[in-house]
């Protein structure tokens, strides 16, 4: 099943796309939490800059 969704993402306008993982750290805890999710090859830069702030 997991070749079905690479194939998938190789074929037309999932080139376009770039996996994005932020890692933020928990103040009140210590741990780290990850968000990860599919952005345009164009608006990477601005979600990296946004989860910066």
């Amino acid at each position: 099943m997991a070749k079905k969704a690479v194939a998938s993402l190789q074929k037309g306008g999932g080139k376009e796309f770039t996996k994005v993982i932020i890692t933020t750290k928990s103040a009140k805890t210590g741990a780290y939490t990850f968000k990860e999710g599919m952005i345009h090859n164009d608006k990477v830069k601005d979600a990296v800059a946004a989860a910066q702030k």
